[in-house]
């Protein structure tokens, strides 16, 4: 075992894949995590990896770009992918787990192993360059001191856009007389609530929407949202139709009941398996309390819904990648310091986790004395260290895996065998590199 101890800054979904992969090739690990000193905007709990949004992992199918991502990693030994499906609850054919059973198991492992140890505290600068390797993994929410200080280590004005929380309703305050159970497009009841709406109720509730009252900016900010996660206001805004096109889609989910597909729908996925919560699907929000409790009871089977948690909105931050990262998720300037996680530039659970595994990876590589690696362009992983490195720096935004960050095609494949080709090829690349590389 190397003398060496890997700091990691942040105890979110990159930072304590990062440990793990760390201490499974025997490195030791400082995790740095400022809560419960410090909470950020949006963390309610002390638990490392707690999930601040949705608790969904999104598609399970390995043809899905993330479905395909979540099954690299798992091939790769992750932790939060392992740690996920021991907690899943049921969400049709999406991964979809009890958040704070998740959040405490993953706590509960790194807290107790003999090559980890937890410091709670806030770091408010760049560590020093060291002979021993750093990851900076403190996340979308990072703190506004470190943020600074790495704003003057990068030399570039750190960018930065907003991110909106989905509401979270009590299972019990539902009519379930107007309220029916089915996942889109499934025979049977599925996983999903699915509240009704005709089109008088629709126009109506939109109108609503749009007259409601939001939580204002403050004058020295500029809302820059991510489009994979708008609040449900701004995609209002872009039409009266938007949201029936939008989380509000009909297709697929027939009320049992008339056999007839309702004008729009609002879904809700269980929060934990007892379904005893609800998260509202596609419903992150910047609306006012009030109005989201006034505006949100005009939804047919929430008349009198309670909340256990109201949507709200915050502000992520990340760097521009291309400039400053080299594929291994090195600092160009500073090689002993990684990137992991939604900072760097990536958008999504999963996504975040896979540049922590990344990260882990290379910073195990570096104490002992092997070369470092870079996974091929044809994986999901590949797909996204290439979004990272190699996009425009002047048009960079943080993306989720998709297949449009993937190699294009050397000749016509068809639609429908698209997914399952890529998937081919990028487990039989991953398996390569993995023999290779010894990883």
């Amino acid at each position: 075992m190397s003398d060496q101890i890997t700091t990691i800054i942040g105890g979110g979904l990159a930072g304590c894949e990062a440990a793990w992969q760390l201490i499974q090739r025997g490195c030791r690990v400082r995790l740095i995590e400022m809560r419960p000193k410090k909470h950020s905007p949006a963390h309610h709990t002390d638990d490392l990896a707690e999930l601040v949004c949705s608790n969904s992992f999104r598609s399970n199918d390995q043809t899905s770009a993330v479905g395909l991502l979540k099954e690299e990693m798992n091939r790769l030994g992750s932790l939060i992918v392992e740690t996920a499906y021991a907690t899943e609850v049921p969400a049709g054919k999406a991964l979809a787990v009890n958040r704070e059973a998740f959040a405490q198991q993953i706590t509960a492992i790194l807290s107790s192993h003999p090559l980890v140890e937890i410091i709670h505290e806030e770091v408010t600068e760049i560590p020093p360059l060291s002979e021993s390797p750093t990851i900076l993994a403190t996340g979308p929410l990072t703190s506004s001191s470190l943020a600074d200080s790495l704003a003057e280590f990068t030399g570039k004005e750190r960018l930065a856009f907003y991110d909106a929380i989905a509401p979270i309703v009590y299972s019990h305050s539902l009519n379930m007389e107007i309220i029916y159970l089915k996942s889109r497009y499934e025979d049977g009841p599925g996983d999903y609530l699915n509240c009704p709406m005709d089109k008088e109720t629709y126009l109506h509730f939109i109108q609503e929407l749009t007259n409601a009252q939001y939580v204002p900016l403050k004058d020295f900010e500029n809302a820059k949202y991510f489009e994979g996660c708008l609040p449900v206001e701004v995609i209002c805004s872009r039409g009266v139709d938007t949201l029936r096109f939008g989380p509000m889609k009909p297709v697929g989910l027939p009320d049992p009941r008339t056999g007839e597909e309702p004008y729009a729908v609002i879904q809700l996925r269980k929060e934990n398996k007892e379904g005893t919560t609800y998260n509202m699907v596609g419903f992150q929000t910047k609306l006012t309390y009030p109005e989201q409790k006034r505006i949100f009871s005009l939804i047919p089977g929430m008349e009198h819904v309670e909340f256990a948690r109201l949507g709200s909105i915050h502000r992520n931050t990340f760097i521009t990648s291309p400039e400053l990262l080299e594929p291994t998720l090195q600092f160009s300037s500073r090689p002993d310091l990684f990137l992991a996680g939604q900072l760097s530039g990536v958008e999504g659970y999963i996504e975040s986790a896979a540049m922590g595994q990344l990260a882990g990876i290379n910073a195990a590589r570096r104490i002992q004395g092997k070369t470092l690696v870079v996974p091929p362009k044809e994986t999901a992983l590949g797909a996204l260290v290439c979004h990272l490195t190699e996009s425009d720096p002047k048009r960079f935004q943080p993306s989720n895996v998709n297949f449009g960050l993937f190699p294009a095609w050397e000749k016509k494949i068809r639609k429908k065998f698209r997914g399952e080709e890529r998937a081919s090829r990028s487990l039989a690349a991953l398996d390569a590199w993995q023999k290779e590389n010894d990883i």
